[in-house]
């Protein structure tokens, strides 16, 4: 073999060496809980149950760095495929049989208000709801959440014309609880329930007030983030335990927007925004496992 041959072979060794290298280093990184959650989110969010075995690898690799962190997230996980296959709506008013204390809290998820500041139909349909039902649990609170989403009007939010057309129409004010923070579902659940924890310690039973095609989302998000802010998994505060819709002609949430939702409440809103735009790579990752 001659000397060029010999140097090539060389050459060619040493980049395959550090092609191992490489690869060797990338399987043992060690991944931060927001890539492994990050990973949980999208794989369910995009393919389902058939994610079913990527899902347990991950939520492994999540209990070896944070035990409490992956018990947390399988009990998400359960949550998410509950609310989306198992969950039954109720429309116009909230079913019989819920607490007659004031343990019980329901939310109305707000919705974008006209440029003007006014309410458009949708979100008033949804207070209807939310007034027959408040009508027949005349002690629950009433929690109003939503930011301020009028582009000529930033002065005025959600909740409060929400609050305002409640306390109109003959709900006492008193029972009316105004977050006017939020401007997405995620954060709809994260002040919601920072409100309730802070200033309203006896609640502990939530039902989910909106559109039929928003409350499994919003089932899933206040579900998620109560198994969130616990201190140990399984040691919940709140349940979501109800809700009641308006029927809409139209709308739809799909699993990959809970995906986003999910991995806001997680903390990673650059993810989320990336998901909810549909800028989100999914083949980025690796394929599922069969």
């Amino acid at each position: 073999m001659n000397q060029f041959k010999r140097n090539t072979l060389r050459i060619l060794s040493c980049a395959m060496a550090l092609c191992l290298l490489a690869l060797c280093a990338g399987c043992g990184k060690d991944r931060d809980t927001d890539e492994i959650v990050e990973e949980i989110t999208v794989y369910y969010g995009a393919y389902g149950d058939r994610a079913d075995k990527t899902l347990e690898e991950r939520l492994k690799e999540l209990d070896k760095k944070d035990p409490e962190l992956g018990k947390k997230w399988r009990s998400i996980i359960g949550l998410w495929k509950q609310s989306n296959n198992d969950l039954t709506l109720h429309y116009d008013v909230l079913p019989d049989g819920l607490p007659e204390t004031d343990e019980f809290c329901m939310v109305v998820l707000g919705y974008q208000l006209n440029a003007d500041g006014t309410m458009r139909d949708e979100l008033l349909e949804r207070l209807r709801v939310a007034k027959a039902s408040a009508e027949k649990y005349p002690n629950a609170y009433i929690v109003c959440t939503g930011g301020p989403t009028a582009y000529e009007d930033k002065t005025v939010t959600e909740a409060g014309r929400m609050a305002e057309w409640l306390t109109e129409n003959g709900i006492d004010g008193e029972r009316v609880i105004v977050e006017d923070r939020s401007l997405t579902t995620a954060q709809n659940a994260k002040y919601s329930l920072a409100i309730l924890s802070e200033k309203y310690p006896r609640v502990t039973k939530l039902a989910i007030i909106s559109s039929d095609y928003h409350i499994a989302t919003g089932h899933l998000l206040f579900g998620a983030e109560s198994i969130l802010m616990a201190d140990r998994a399984g040691e919940e505060q709140y349940e979501v335990i109800s809700n009641a819709a308006w029927k809409a002609p139209s709308g739809m949430l799909s699993a990959m927007f809970q995906a986003g939702a999910l991995t806001e409440l997680s903390g990673d809103r650059e993810t989320a925004w990336k998901i909810y735009y549909n800028e989100y790579d999914i083949h980025s990752l690796p394929p599922i496992e069969d």
